[in-house]
């Protein structure tokens, strides 16, 4: 356990935060597709990277690997893709909730490609087994409405497919800006790309010359959108952030507009973005999260900190992330006092006024899920103490987040 204290609410800090682990991802696998050399600068330090770091060590042609994932989603997708194109035989797994976490719209279009996989338990699950091979059919459909990973994976092994790619994109698509991270990835070392409403064509032709020698990896919006959370909470801070860029292609970057009307001013110079409290008079906050669901937990608990009713719809993929987090988010918020109401896709929230909590210490399950700590531990600010069942489920996405907590004047303790 881990227990997170205030220090005082006048927060000034600068934070360097990690390359995002959305784009590093995306990059390591499309290196390792492309054979190129391109060297990665400002890596993500998330487990996530890790463990796709590890897998793709062991994956050498017409060899065999059993890969586990651990509780990597991006990983499991990516990797069920291309190892589908890679000649040997693969299992791949996961930890047990990563076994409940389905698959079988990605598997059902690699197999529309010619991909041999077959499940080893549950029927749609991992554990799976791939027999590698070349790939020689082009067209394949896929449903939308579920997962951008699953897209994103079959468009980073195209390089690898003989005849390349023709794509159908079929529903309503979630978290888009995720797909076009990925085709700006690809047309940024070389690759053709034409996409269209719902198709996505790619040629196999690349051209090497276009392969950049180095590519720096912009930090993680989802790891600045807790700074902008204590920035709110914060009766006069001023935070630096480092390293974003103007044309971020990250989704969450839009926490720097969502922010403006919970009272957190964002100012951008030399590839630093600069947070300062303002005065806000917010009374309701609605918004759609479709396009960026991992924003949902940080603004369900801002809710609850600033005592302002929210609806937050587009939250049909938290179900099926590290664990069911509109679940999850019920439980948590209304330990604070609020009334929350969850359905399918969405969350309504009607909090009580955060003033009586100065005195009262909270327990927060994470439920092995990083986004629950990281959320929740800003509204430490607010009240006597926060713990935390996991010091260590951060580590998936923004392992150094305690120590930038201490350098922020919070108070931060291992706990029995």
């Amino acid at each position: 356990m881990i227990q997170i204290r205030k220090h005082n609410v006048e927060i000034k800090c600068h934070i360097h935060i990690a390359g995002s682990k959305s784009l590093n991802n995306r990059l390591l696998l499309l290196k390792q597709v492309l054979q190129s050399d391109t060297v990665l600068m400002n890596n993500s330090e998330s487990d996530d990277t890790l463990y796709l770091k590890q897998a793709l060590d062991q994956i050498l042609p017409f060899g065999s690997a059993n890969i586990n994932v651990h509780h990597a989603g991006t990983t499991m997708r990516f990797l069920t893709a291309y190892l589908s194109a890679i000649p040997g035989e693969w299992t791949i797994t996961g930890s047990d909730r990563m076994l409940e976490r389905p698959i079988a719209e990605l598997v059902n279009a690699l197999k529309q490609l010619g991909a041999d996989i077959s499940y080893q338990n549950k029927e749609g699950f991992p554990p799976l087994k791939i027999k590698g091979k070349s790939l020689t059919q082009s067209k394949c459909s896929i449903n939308t409405s579920i997962s951008s990973q699953y897209i994103s994976a079959l468009l980073l092994i195209s390089p690898l497919l003989k005849n390349g790619l023709e794509l159908e994109l079929i529903g309503e698509q979630v978290s888009k800006p995720y797909i076009q991270m990925t085709l700006a990835l690809l047309r940024d070392f070389g690759v053709e790309v034409m996409s269209q409403e719902n198709k996505i064509c790619i040629q196999t032709k690349q051209t090497t010359n276009d392969v950049p020698s180095q590519y720096f990896v912009e930090s993680d919006w989802s790891s600045a959108s807790y700074w902008y959370s204590i920035c709110a909470l914060s009766s006069n801070a001023e935070i630096e952030l480092s390293t974003f860029f103007a044309n971020s292609l990250q989704a969450d970057s839009v926490m720097k507009d969502i922010m403006l009307e919970f009272g957190v001013q964002t100012n951008a110079h030399q590839n630093k973005v600069s947070l300062k409290s303002i005065p806000t008079h917010i009374k309701k906050f609605e918004y759609n999260f479709l396009s960026c669901p991992d924003l949902a937990q940080t603004m369900a608990a801002m809710c609850v900190a600033l005592g302002i009713e929210g609806h937050l719809s587009g939250l049909s993929t938290l179900k099926l992330k590290e664990t069911d987090r509109l679940l999850a988010l019920k439980i948590e918020l209304e330990k604070f006092g609020a009334q929350v109401i969850a359905d399918e896709e969405s969350l309504h929230i009607y909090p009580k006024s955060p003033a009586s909590w100065a005195d009262l210490s909270f327990n927060i399950n994470t439920y092995n899920d990083h986004r629950m700590a990281l959320s929740f531990a800003p509204l430490a600010l607010l009240c006597k103490s926060i713990t935390f069942d996991s010091s260590e489920v951060i580590n998936k996405s923004y392992a150094h987040f305690w120590e930038d907590l201490k350098s922020a004047g919070f108070s931060v303790n291992l706990t029995p």
